[in-house]
């Protein structure tokens, strides 16, 4: 399993699972500021990739679409890579990941415009979501089993809200960088050349994150069993065979908890553009202070449910989304104050789902299915739910129906709500056979 304990950190928690930690986090940085960064900078690049028409809604939805398609992708790699996770262990499932997410950064800084190529614009950039998708759709299965495996006991969700500790970096190098050229480029120079540079950035980064991970050590003896004919090899979908109703579980787990997470830390900036004409640069600086109060929380709540429990924390979570989303957004303004209010009050609430996510997934299945087990039910629901929540807030603003956008969230949010109160067995105490 994890590392043998040695001198405690002045934190209490031995240095090497320290390091532990931080090898998974890093890297998880490096993944998740290649994928969002496509996002924050969409109202940018849109019309240089997918051809002008007279409504400005179309480029944008045509963005977000390939947004979307990249999160189908998901599923697969949560699968093929969360299988190769748990046959031949987390540390090479890990190396494998940040190649990829690498890769896909390098060929959307050099997608041609679709004035110069036509439509092999469109399509490079989606090739190259195709290949992000993939990525972190393995990332989650491989470093989430990581981070929980290497975790001292007691401290499982602590450990595990630095998934979203690291994804939140991640975001807010992506959302401060964009905000920094957006306020220091001309928009016509920021939409020309401006939102290239980014992506330039994540590919170079990628292979500082490599280099760092080749430092992690192993969390899972499966790899070593069955090289030395102790155990069998897992099938692809044995996780599916033998647990069902885990990985069912998973899907109505992570249902509401998808949807707003990219709502909130994604789409909302958008979402103020096109309902209430919020000023593009502002909405990435409110997105970019909000993202540093969601980062602050994770540890905080992760600890809370190391005390009190993963389902009390998850209900918390259900209850707020299921009464929160109509009203609070019915409350946007152009205003800046208006913009950070509504999105730090939702983000207390999305942390009790944040910062204990892998925790919960992880805890539900065996060793031996893990990573592929909690991999892929989770990227399949957040590719149907998650990946699409953009695409349906701006179809319905383009629609003129923009307030039925926090009705769809709330009405997911009481799914989950239901799934946490009659169907969720508190998992803090079990032990990760």
């Amino acid at each position: 399993m994890a590392t043998s304990p040695v001198a405690p950190s002045p934190l209490g928690i031995p240095k090497s699972r320290l390091r532990q930690l931080f090898a998974a986090s890093v890297g998880n940085v490096v993944e998740w500021y290649d994928w969002y960064a496509y996002s924050f900078l969409t109202v940018y690049f849109s019309h240089q990739i997918f051809p002008e028409t007279d409504n400005p809604f179309v480029p944008v939805l045509s963005a977000f679409g390939v947004f979307a398609v990249g999160f189908f992708m998901r599923p697969l790699g949560g699968l093929l890579v969360g299988v190769f996770a748990d046959r031949f262990g987390r540390k090479a499932a890990m190396t494998f990941t940040i190649i990829l997410m690498g890769v896909g950064s390098l060929m959307i800084a050099v997608t041609p415009t679709y004035a110069a190529a036509g439509v092999l614009a469109p399509i490079i950039l989606t090739l190259a979501r195709l290949v992000q998708g993939l990525s972190v759709g393995g990332e989650f299965a491989a470093a989430t089993t990581f981070l929980v495996e290497s975790a001292p006991p007691g401290r499982r969700g602590l450990f595990s809200s630095f998934q979203y500790v690291s994804t939140t970096i991640g975001q807010l190098l992506a959302s401060g960088l964009a905000a920094l050229l957006a306020t220091m480029l001309a928009e016509p120079d920021m939409n020309a050349w401006g939102w290239r540079v980014p992506f330039v950035v994540g590919a170079l980064i990628s292979l500082v994150g490599l280099w760092i991970r080749r430092g992690a050590e192993e969390t899972s003896t499966l790899a070593e069993d069955i090289r030395q004919g102790r155990a069998e090899r897992p099938g692809m979908f044995d996780f599916l065979r033998h647990h069902p109703g885990k990985a069912a579980l998973i899907v109505g787990i992570t249902l509401a908890g998808t949807v707003a997470y990219y709502t909130w830390t994604t789409f909302l900036p958008t979402y103020a553009q096109q309902t209430v004409d919020f000023d593009k640069a502002d909405s990435l600086t409110v997105s970019t202070i909000a993202l540093v109060f969601f980062m602050i929380l994770q540890p905080l709540l992760g600890m809370v449910s190391d005390r009190v429990g993963r389902r009390p924390m998850l209900l918390t979570f259900g209850l707020g989304f299921t009464i929160l989303p109509v009203p609070l957004l019915g409350m946007l303004t152009d205003s800046f104050a208006s913009l950070l209010v509504i999105q730090c009050v939702g983000m207390v609430f999305l942390g009790c789902f944040t910062s204990i996510s892998a925790a919960v997934n992880s805890e539900l299945f065996p060793t031996r299915v893990r990573a592929a087990g909690a991999g892929f039910p989770y990227s399949l629901t957040v590719a149907l739910f998650g990946g699409t929540a953009p695409l349906i807030g701006t179809a319905m603003a383009n629609a003129g129906a923009s307030y039925l956008f926090p009705w769809y969230m709330s009405g997911l949010a009481l799914v989950s709500t239901l799934v946490y109160a009659f169907a969720l067995k508190e998992t803090r105490h079990l032990p990760l056979s």
